[in-house]
């Protein structure tokens, strides 16, 4: 087992919005991380100043290879992430997705790097069936980035037991929020930044559907803080440096929030009064997800500290500090 101290972890996108995020925990941990990202949607200013930089892509199997020969384990980001736009664009999202995961089992078995943390999604769930899933529900994908997830937690797996690494899979609900203004989240496809870009604009916010079978109509969630989820990726890191271990763990606060409620919260933390629009149901959403949390509680320590509130306000927060040339 290496040394927490001087224990080195290799993440991919980790100039993107989450990537970030963990970088930054891994640091607060005692940890050395090393990033890797093409910065196609990342930014080399989210890198902390003394963390190593590799900008290149997951998919250069030769790059990952001379990359991972140098760590203790690898945090795995790098990749697409919108359902809406996988549905338009499926052979991207196999491109990128897909074969960013077969590029590092490779590169794993090459370096002879035997820990890896997935960045996985609750996508994987589709539309459940029970008000709350837990890690054993059926994974149905609605989605071909769905899919993509759950391929790559499938191929981990399966080379885990054929190789002998450690892979834990972290699948996240909807992450939001930011550690300080420079880490906001700029992405074009998820809620809280379409609101809050919307607004800023002097637009109306968006709402896709208002007919969905829940309680007011609107699809709903399980937020959770991303600083909540770059600790969750800790928390993974350190089981897998105490002994190999193949699981999968929901990463969310536990509780559903509603398209609306998160309209009314992000009311009443920024001040501002605004209305929305609705537009038709996007492909690839289903209505509810949301996540139980007991199984990562218990076996890895780790739950959510954010509220909602405290989530939605430091989204804002972050937002209207960002200059507009920040923005991708």
């Amino acid at each position: 087992m290496p040394d927490v101290a001087g224990a080195r972890w290799l993440v991919t996108g980790g100039a993107g919005y989450i990537g970030a995020h963990v970088v930054r925990s891994l640091l607060a941990s005692g940890r050395t991380p090393v990033v890797l990202d093409d910065l196609s949607t990342g930014l080399d200013g989210r890198v902390p100043a003394g963390v190593e930089l590799v900008s290149g892509s997951v998919l250069d199997e030769d790059l990952l290879t001379d990359a991972l020969a140098e760590v203790d384990g690898v945090v795995h980001l790098a990749g697409k992430k919108s359902p809406t736009e996988s549905v338009a664009d499926p052979l991207r999202y196999a491109r990128e997705n897909v074969g960013g995961v077969v590029s590092l089992t490779a590169a794993l078995r090459r370096a002879g790097c035997a820990r890896v943390v997935f960045s996985s999604s609750c996508s994987v769930y589709g539309t459940p069936t029970t008000a709350s899933v837990d890690e054993d529900a059926p994974t149905t994908p609605e989605s071909p980035y769905g899919d993509s997830k759950l391929y790559g937690e499938r191929l981990l797996h399966a080379a885990g037991e054929a190789y002998g690494l450690g892979v834990v899979s972290l699948r996240y609900f909807n992450v939001v929020g930011a550690a300080e203004p420079a880490l906001a989240d700029t992405g074009a496809h998820n809620l809280v930044p379409l609101v809050v870009r919307a607004v800023l604009e002097g637009r109306r916010p968006q709402v896709f559907g208002d007919d969905w079978p829940t309680p007011d109509g609107t699809c709903v969630r399980d937020y959770v803080d991303v600083r909540d989820v770059a600790d969750a990726h800790v928390a993974a890191a350190a089981a897998l440096e105490r002994a190999p271990r193949l699981a999968a763990y929901n990463v969310g606060q536990g509780t559903g929030s509603s398209v609306l409620e998160v309209l009314a919260v992000l009311r009443e933390t920024s001040g501002a009064d605004f209305g929305h629009d609705v537009l038709p149901r996007r492909p690839g959403d289903p209505a509810a997800v949301v996540g139980r949390v007991d199984r990562i509680a218990a076996e890895l320590g780790w739950t959510a500290r954010h509220d909602l509130r405290a989530t939605l306000g430091s989204a804002w927060r972050a937002a209207t500090a960002v200059p507009a040339s920040a923005s991708r």
